[in-house]
């Protein structure tokens, strides 16, 4: 029998943290956001957990030979599906419109899913992208954001979103920040001063 993991690397720092943190990572060029997905898929595979990336900016080739680096194969996680990789069109957008819905019982079924297979955590760290905000349904995507934290409760799929600095407003990030509990900020996830939570904010 597998048992869940009591804490959990990010892989950003040695801090340690329950399965199922809910973290916003605001990033401003290209390095910084790779390095986080980088670091985020390997200690969620050293720790034997079940990864997910989500996004249209993933290189295979520099993922495979980081993790072959620290004695993973990128071949081996991925048809065992310890690892996965898919678009953030494929998996946000499905039918050219964002449906909170059906992410949210997506990010259910993965949890589910990983707990039958045997996995003792899981983890997903997902790009969104600024088609968002011209997106039908892209309007709810804060309401989104705040029940993603409720469903973690009881589905603790450790989730880090990941926001281009360069293509939301100064407004808009600062929304994005209210609807995480936690952030990262020059490598160190803290405590979010800005947070506010799920159930105050879906109320507001």
């Amino acid at each position: 029998m597998v048992h869940p993991l009591p804490t959990i690397s990010l892989g950003f720092t040695a801090q340690q943290f329950p399965p199922g943190v809910h973290i916003c990572q605001i990033f401003g060029d290209d390095d910084e956001r790779q390095e986080a997905v980088l670091k985020f898929l390997l200690s969620g595979l050293q720790s034997g957990e079940r990864t997910s990336c989500f996004s249209e900016r993933i290189d295979e080739k520099i993922l495979a030979e980081f993790l072959g680096r620290h004695g993973i194969s990128y071949i081996e996680v991925r048809d065992t599906g310890a690892l996965t990789l898919a678009g953030t069109v494929e998996i946000y957008f499905q039918n050219n419109r964002f449906d909170p819905e059906r992410m949210l019982a997506f990010l259910r079924k993965f949890h589910e899913d990983s707990v039958i297979q045997g996995y003792p955590a899981a983890r997903v760290i997902g790009e969104m992208t600024q088609d968002i905000q011209y997106m039908p349904g892209g309007g709810r995507l804060l309401e989104y954001e705040a029940k993603v934290s409720m469903l973690l409760r009881e589905h603790p799929v450790t989730t880090v979103c990941q926001y281009d600095a360069r293509l939301f407003d100064g407004a808009m990030i600062m929304d994005i920040l209210k609807v995480h509990p936690y952030m990262v900020v020059r490598g160190s996830v803290v405590n979010n001063p800005f947070f506010i939570t799920p159930e105050e904010f879906l109320a507001s």
